[in-house]
């Protein structure tokens, strides 16, 4: 990762979580002058940074400081105003015709967003499906897949964030810790290159959070997956972050190691934040 800066239920072992691999430390996600805007409030302000294949990066920083902003660009729940996102070397919002870089057309984005999964705040599962069908579900209708295929794939990963016991229940039967649990096997079954995580233990209560955070490291330490994390869970994001990047304004104003965000930051708003939230 660079960034410029001018402008409990147990869980089971490894699970292959990539659905086309990029060789570790090859360039994943790459943002060049980014900047978006709601209406005179610019959110992110030419914003330069990348993050490398393999590698677990955390953004952290006070609310509106824009780091939520990056996941719905990479989604393209939102598109830049300014600037050009790519991933896997492949423009997402953009491409190119006639040696011209203009607007991607939908085939286009769908295309490489098929190589990002997203587990939100809310757990966006449908409710009226179990949860073997929430996972299978894009799987069969998006990739392609064979039903059988896709639910030994399903099966795998409720192993993995140790609900293979609820597969049959819907999301009203589980808890908010479960319900979530269960986004995230959804996420992996698409076999993302990159996993974008949205302040996901948020919406839980207290005594559910350490059990999705368990998870999510253990796919962080079993997997070679690539992390983007947005959270305000610091003990977290120092646990499995080989890059953190401290956002305020719109920009990334520090970056490093956890070790050295954490324990020696060099710049005072960085200090200040983690003053009022560690």
């Amino acid at each position: 990762m660079s960034a410029d800066h001018t402008p409990s239920e147990e869980t089971a072992g490894p699970a292959d979580t990539s659905r086309t691999k990029s060789a570790e430390g090859t360039e994943l996600i790459r943002f060049d002058h980014v900047t978006k805007r709601f209406g005179t409030h610019t959110v992110l302000d030419s914003l330069d940074f990348t993050v490398s294949s393999g590698k677990h990066v955390t953004l952290i920083g006070p609310s509106g400081s824009g780091k939520t902003t990056i996941l719905r660009l990479l989604m393209t729940l939102l598109k830049p105003d300014e600037g050009t996102i790519k991933v896997g070397g492949t423009y997402l919002t953009h491409e190119e015709k006639g040696g011209k870089l203009v607007p991607a057309g939908e085939k286009h984005i769908r295309e490489v967003r098929k190589n990002i999964g997203m587990v939100f705040q809310q757990f966006n599962l449908f409710p009226n499906m179990k949860v073997l069908r929430n996972i299978t579900e894009a799987p069969v209708h998006v990739l392609g897949m064979e039903k059988d295929a896709a639910e030994e794939r399903a099966r795998e990963l409720l192993e993995l964030v140790g609900l293979t016991a609820h597969l049959d229940k819907y999301p009203t039967q589980l808890s908010g810790g479960q319900q979530q649990r269960v986004a995230i096997a959804r996420a992996l079954a698409m076999r993302p290159q990159v996993l974008l995580l949205d302040e996901v233990t948020s919406a839980l209560d207290p005594e559910l959070v350490a059990g999705v955070l368990d998870v999510l490291r253990d796919i962080a330490h079993t997997t070679d997956i690539t992390m983007l994390c947005v959270t305000h869970e610091m003990n977290f994001a120092r646990d499995i972050s080989d890059d953190v990047l401290m956002f305020d304004a719109g920009r990334v104003i520090e970056s490093g190691a956890p070790e050295k965000i954490f324990s020696e930051p060099e710049h005072e708003r960085t200090r200040e934040f983690l003053s009022a939230v560690l």
